[in-house]
């Protein structure tokens, strides 16, 4: 009888569990299929590229509509929603692109033959190559026709002359590819085509400079920073808020930013005044940057600042730290070059350094190492390790993991970021350097909510932003423009830098409410992290079972007050 009810609770066991993760196959479906297309469709600024994804996302919304959402479990449901808010937030960008790709698409329309030549090429059909190299020929004249009549006809601003460009170098690679596939191997290909093939690709390079350049002089693509980023516009801020579950407008988060900031400013001028010097905060700051320790020494400052915080953390017995992931975080040291996108230390399955090299200008040496002082490290390790985006990384690899599509940094970065606020709250930091040193992220992720949303609602310039980082925060002028370099021209989402903050604060919201149903904060953390990555509403709604239906719109106003 006994082992009749133990293999009954397994059983049950395992069916509880098989029905809690009731899409994890549509999931896992929905981006294998996504990564065939992509590997398959390569060429991304095509025709064929932007029908093709029109149709898989039409497809997969039948398939959404098809599934029963009222007897799916509470992680089924939730899973539903968050595939329906990526199907729908993909189609969405890929519209906006389909559209500004229409508007310039004749600037290739020339290519009929080698995008017939380049889609053959994925079966391996052998081409009749005289006739190839005569299409390549003709081709290259249609470069030289185009080229003198758009002279005449420049793109009406920046963006559209830097689509067309970026039209052309799409189909650059993929003829490159089709092109290196038959030479060398085939000999009739190769006796024929080398030299047209040179010709044209050369033609194409000139056309490309040529494309990117020809825009309205009236459209102003510098400010004079150095920084070229392409504002999105009100319209796709609030779209994009609404895919991350943000139920505040911009003008919102920037106002919530702004408060923050002054109460930043407040906490700067008591620390400021511990050290002597009153009111004069940014003089106080001059002074916790000048604690930066010799070259050569900064990784054992960031070993030292490690086992602080992770002490810290686990006297209070605060979450549950795995001692594989304690075991097996490394350090790398950052290149130059990737100092000049990003100044600061950046972590995830490893931490890396920046810090000077010994080619680098003496001043572009002081800089970096007074930007990463001890103190304004501070704040930062933990938020790079453990318990941050090292644990996220290790944890999310074993946990759910099938939920990796739904990747948002306001749950990567906000979690983050909700330490800083969670340590400051328990008075990690002791001294008023250590203040200080906290206080400037703080502070600084005030302000990356304030500039980015002003750049892309087209308020702020980027020489502007790097000005603010400058006087109002404290920035050293070359770090300034490496962050403002990094929101704009990295590659970066238009909302990544308004994430930190933003959802921090969820997080810390979600904490209290958690906290006030009695649950500890251990309990909180830990399940957190075996949940894997979602929007923070999402998570709410398992970690409170809450009612769900299948339109659900973001409804939760979480507190700005987290003081």
């Amino acid at each position: 009888m006994k082992k009749y009810f133990l293999t009954l609770f397994l059983f049950l066991a395992m069916a509880a569990q098989s029905f809690a993760n009731d899409l994890i196959d549509v999931i896992n479906t929905f981006q294998a299929d996504k990564t065939a297309l992509q590997n398959f469709y390569s060429n991304n600024e095509s025709e064929e590229y932007y029908i093709r994804f029109s149709k898989f996302y039409d497809d997969w919304s039948k398939t959404i509509q098809a599934i029963d959402f009222k007897n799916l479990s509470k992680d089924g449901k939730v899973d539903y929603i968050l595939l329906k808010n990526i199907i729908n937030k993909e189609n969405y960008f890929l519209q906006i692109e389909y559209k500004s790709y229409k508007e310039v698409a004749s600037v290739l329309d020339f290519s009929d033959d080698i995008n017939l030549f380049i889609k053959e090429r994925r079966r391996g059909k052998r081409p009749v190559s005289s006739q190839l190299a005569k299409a390549f020929d003709l081709a290259g004249l249609s470069i030289d026709k185009k080229t003198e009549a758009l002279k005449n006809k420049p793109f009406k601003d920046w963006f559209a002359a830097d689509k067309a460009a970026k039209t052309v170098v799409s189909f650059e690679k993929s003829l490159k590819e089709a092109y290196e596939f038959y030479y060398s191997y085939d000999p009739d290909f190769t006796w024929w085509m080398q030299k047209p093939y040179k010709n044209l690709s050369d033609k194409l390079k000139i056309y490309e400079d040529f494309l990117r350049a020809n825009y309205s002089k009236t459209s102003v693509k510098d400010d004079g920073s150095g920084i070229i980023g392409k504002p999105i516009g009100r319209e796709a801020i609030i779209k994009s808020l609404s895919y991350e579950y943000i139920p505040y407008s911009p003008e919102e988060l920037i106002a919530t930013a702004q408060n923050q900031f002054e109460w930043c400013k407040k906490e700067m001028i008591k620390a400021a005044t511990e050290l002597g010097y009153g009111n004069d905060w940014k003089k106080a700051l001059e002074h916790v940057k000048d604690t930066y320790v010799p070259a050569g020494e900064q990784p054992q400052a960031i070993t030292d600042l490690y086992n602080q915080s992770v002490k810290f953390i686990e006297d209070r017995d605060l979450i549950t730290l795995p001692d594989l992931t304690k075991e097996t975080w490394q350090m790398i040291m950052m290149t130059p070059e990737r100092q000049k996108i990003n100044p600061f230390f950046t972590g995830g399955w490893e931490i890396s350094i920046s810090y000077p090299t010994e080619d680098m200008d003496q001043k572009d040496k002081l800089m970096s190492m007074r930007g990463n002082n001890p103190n304004f490290s501070f704040a930062t390790v933990q938020h790079e390790l453990l318990p941050g985006h090292n644990l996220q990384f290790f944890m999310n690899s074993r946990y759910k993991s099938y939920r990796q599509p739904f990747d948002t940094p306001f749950w990567m970065e906000g979690w983050a970021l909700y330490w800083e606020i969670n340590l400051w709250n328990k008075q990690f930091p002791q001294t008023p350097e250590q203040k200080l040193g906290m206080l400037f992220w703080r502070i600084h992720r005030c302000a990356r909510i304030i500039f980015s949303l002003k750049y892309h609602l087209g308020e702020m310039t980027p020489q502007q932003c790097i000005d603010l980082l400058v006087n109002e925060v404290g920035h050293e002028r070359a770090n300034a423009e490496a962050e403002v370099r990094r929101s704009f021209a990295s590659g970066d989402a238009p909302l990544y830098q308004v994430a930190y903050m933003t959802g921090g604060l969820q997080f810390y919201a979600l904490r209290n409410e958690l906290l006030a149903k009695g649950w500890t904060e251990k309990q909180f953390h830990d399940r957190v992290l075996k949940e894997n990555i979602m929007p923070v509403e999402m998570l709410r709604i398992l970690l409170e079972d809450l009612p769900v239906d299948e339109n659900y719109k973001t409804n939760w106003k979480f507190s700005t007050d987290f003081k």
